[in-house]
């Protein structure tokens, strides 16, 4: 049962990093955010079960960065308060990460942490895209050598699908 729960709000999470961006008039009438958010719930409630099963821990605080920063994404609070208070948040999982530290691939968790959490907040496509790519590419090579294999397979389609995003998006702000 846990097992399909990741799966399904990998899925989520995919199709919303595949949805490409469309301008709406508030946050929360954009079909991407509520993928993300939908999915980010999904994954929450997953990677809690799998701690409690013997999972990584990081996952959680992933989770619990990726759903706040969802909030205040639906929400439409301004990139200027949501950016800092996504980093203060972040800094403080990254300092409870660090206690728990395990090996150096706990550092990539706290990078990809970050990267994420910033890149979900930001209203600009660029930006967020390429914090969204960065941050997922790290998750990935935690999830990688940690072989959580269900983090493992959404982070790496997560970072090619903004990797196309941000690529064919900065090919548009060139033209």
């Amino acid at each position: 049962m846990i097992f399909w729960l990741g799966i399904l709000g990998s899925l989520i999470l995919v199709a919303g990093s595949a949805y490409p961006e469309k301008k709406t008039p508030h946050p929360a009438h954009s079909l991407k955010n509520w993928l993300f958010a939908i999915g980010g719930l999904c994954m929450l409630t997953y990677s809690t079960i799998n701690y409690l099963q013997g999972g990584a821990v990081f996952f959680v605080f992933l989770q619990a960065l990726v759903n706040v920063a969802s909030v205040l994404m639906l929400t439409n609070v301004p990139d200027r308060i949501a950016a800092p208070f996504i980093g203060i948040v972040g800094l403080g999982l990254m300092g409870w990460s660090l206690t728990l530290f395990e090996d150096i691939t706990t550092l990539f968790f706290i990078l990809g942490l970050i990267g994420i959490g910033i890149g979900y907040v930001l209203d600009k496509p660029n930006p967020r895209n390429a914090a969204l790519m960065l941050g997922s590419a790290l998750i990935a090579l935690f999830s990688y050598f940690t072989q959580d294999w269900i983090f493992f397979g959404l982070n790496v389609f997560f970072a090619l699908f903004c990797g196309i995003h941000l690529y064919t998006g900065s090919r548009k702000t060139v033209k």
